[in-house]
């Protein structure tokens, strides 16, 4: 089988995560190949909202990583300009009784403790950020931090700004690895592609991807299904969802659960979700679920029960039982790396992980802990577990 030299590293996934590892490797002057089975943002990104959001992370080791990617996703949108759709709009948490106010309210004060920057908002003040909002909510929580970008247009942009040789429609099959356990590449149904690092950022089929080089990841899909209007003027100013979607995002079931997530695009259509379960990698239409989203949608926005919904579509996120994605290097494997299990976040924090991942390739201290996000955790777990 012929052997292709590559340089540095190999980065299995072209979705955001994978594009951003690229880009940030890159630009630590790494020589990085970037390699898909299918096109770029052929996967759990381009079936995304696009959403970078710290309103939705309890405070801990995920929104510490929001932050990061936060701010690196700004200093992108001044290089890229409207290139990526990036907008600053804030997301707006609302709460439908007394009681989630209460709950909404604790989760900001320990997110405004940990860096981030929060806003209450009187019920009589909804209609101020958001006029067509329906009466009767109890209050919420303006959060300026929050942004979107258009996920596709973003990845591709990440992927040309690295630089990186982008080699799309080849189906990695094999980690390769040396007498002494170490990578050396990959080996792909179009032949071998040789680095001494392999970043596995295959995002829901990083477990797959894992299993090449012989290591336990425990990614599994989580559904969601997202709505799609017709264009309309803007609306939605900001994001805007109910508290109880921060319960649905840290849940570990895995049957079905929806929370009304509904926010305006640069292009027109307002987007609605959100839906998760776990069923594999179902990708059937599921009537329920939709009149579930239209109908939690228009209790926040009575408006939408007048708009034609243009289109729905489904992708599945990488979800990880302790939903802390798996970032850095894999101990079990010397050269192997995994940017994966981001779940619903992976848009968000992606500039953060390709970041933390470029550092250490270079050498350097990662600006963030990566100890939460070791690879080999489970495998500590189970050890544990065991009697």
């Amino acid at each position: 089988m012929p052997k292709r030299p590559s340089g540095d590293v190999v980065v299995v996934g072209a979705g955001m995560v994978g594009a951003a590892c690229a880009l940030y490797a890159a630009r630590a002057g790494l020589e990085v190949v970037l390699v898909d089975r299918g096109p770029v943002a052929g996967g759990t990104t381009g079936a995304g909202e696009g959403n970078l959001l710290v309103s939705d992370k309890e405070p801990g080791p995920e929104l510490q990583l929001a932050l990061l990617s936060g701010r690196l996703w700004g200093e992108l949108a001044q290089q890229l300009g409207t290139a990526v759709e990036y907008e600053p709009k804030g997301g707006l948490v609302v709460a439908s009784a007394p009681e989630a106010r209460t709950a909404l309210t604790a989760l900001a004060a320990g997110q405004r403790a940990s860096g981030v920057e929060t806003v209450h908002v009187e019920a009589d003040q909804l209609h101020d950020l958001e006029p067509y909002l329906a009466p009767g909510l109890a209050g919420g929580v303006l959060y300026p931090q929050d942004a979107q970008v258009m996920p596709t247009l973003a990845a591709a942009h990440l992927v040309r700004s690295s630089g990186a040789r982008l080699e799309t429609g080849r189906t990695v099959t094999r980690i390769l690895r040396g007498a002494d356990g170490a990578v050396r590449g990959v080996r792909t149904d179009q032949g071998d592609i040789l680095a001494p690092v392999v970043v596995n950022a295959a995002g829901t089929w990083g477990a797959e991807v894992a299993e090449l080089a012989g290591v336990r990841l425990p990614v599994l899909p989580r559904r969601g299904f997202v709505l799609v209007t017709e264009p309309l003027p803007r609306r939605v100013r900001h994001k805007v969802y109910a508290a109880d979607y921060v319960a649905d995002v840290a849940s570990d079931s895995a049957a079905l659960q929806t929370s009304p997530v509904v926010e305006g695009t640069a292009a027109g259509p307002v987007l609605i979700g959100a839906s998760r379960e776990r069923v594999g990698f179902d990708r059937s239409f599921s009537l329920p679920v939709v009149r579930a989203l239209a109908a939690g949608a228009t209790r926040l926005f009575p408006f939408l029960e007048h708009v034609r919904a243009m289109r729905t579509y489904l992708g599945f996120r990488p979800y990880m039982p302790d939903h802390l994605p798996a970032i850095g290097p894999d101990p079990r494997v010397p050269g192997l790396f995994h940017a994966c299990g981001h779940e619903g976040a992976g848009i968000g924090l992606a500039t953060g992980t390709g970041h933390l991942i470029a550092q250490t390739l270079a050498g350097k201290r990662p600006e963030l802990s990566l100890a939460p996000f070791r690879p080999d955790r489970f495998d500590r777990f189970a050890q544990e577990a065991a009697p």
